[in-house]
């Protein structure tokens, strides 16, 4: 087998792979998502998204999308930074206090009771995303979970998850940033829609 009939073989095999993925995304899941943040929205409060290696990237893009590529003109706009974007107090903090506090002590002075904290991590067991959603839920913040495989940990941290059915973590990962792509196209649809 020549090696351009061998790439498309598996190109054709990963595509069709997320595809099944994607097809089997829990709907209901989503718009409870979409409903929480579009609340946080119109009671302006604060959004923190955080996540590791992947995730971090995620996180990063979703608060972007969130701050800045679904603003509509006239409406107020959404209150949303990741926490892994502060590259000195990140490295600070896992310097100082240990990695799996990079998250959680960055919220302990800025959250307050029913913000929203998005934690994102494609095994739902990274220690620093489980000690971030503890505070996040002793603060009484409402907390969303974005993971994959069983949901890992995180699955019972949270208020609200959306578990990607793969056990495959590039898949999930890429499903991640297909969630925050479709969340954030309802969330603008339905601003717009808004009086």
């Amino acid at each position: 087998m020549n090696q351009e009939i061998l790439a498309d073989d598996l190109v054709s095999q990963y595509l069709d792979s997320l595809q099944r993925v994607i097809s089997r995304l829990p709907h209901d899941d989503i718009w409870r998502v979409i409903r929480i943040i579009l609340a946080a929205w119109r009671e302006n409060r604060q959004i923190f998204i955080l996540g590791n290696g992947g995730s971090a990237a995620s996180a990063s893009h979703f608060a972007v999308d969130l701050a800045k590529n679904i603003a509509v003109p006239g409406k107020g706009r959404f209150r949303a930074i990741a926490l892994t974007d502060n590259v000195p107090y990140l490295t600070a903090l896992a310097n100082d206090e240990g990695y799996e506090n990079v998250f959680s002590e960055q919220l302990i002075p800025l959250l307050r009771t029913g913000d929203v904290v998005i934690g994102i991590s494609g095994s739902g067991n990274s220690p620093n995303v489980l000690k971030a959603m503890q505070i996040a839920r002793a603060a009484q913040a409402t907390t969303i979970g974005l993971t994959g495989f069983q949901g890992g940990k995180l699955k019972d941290l949270v208020d609200y998850c959306i578990i990607v059915p793969s056990d495959e973590m590039k898949q999930i990962e890429d499903v991640h940033l297909i969630l925050e792509h479709c969340i954030c196209h309802a969330l603008k649809a339905l601003i717009l829609a808004s009086e």
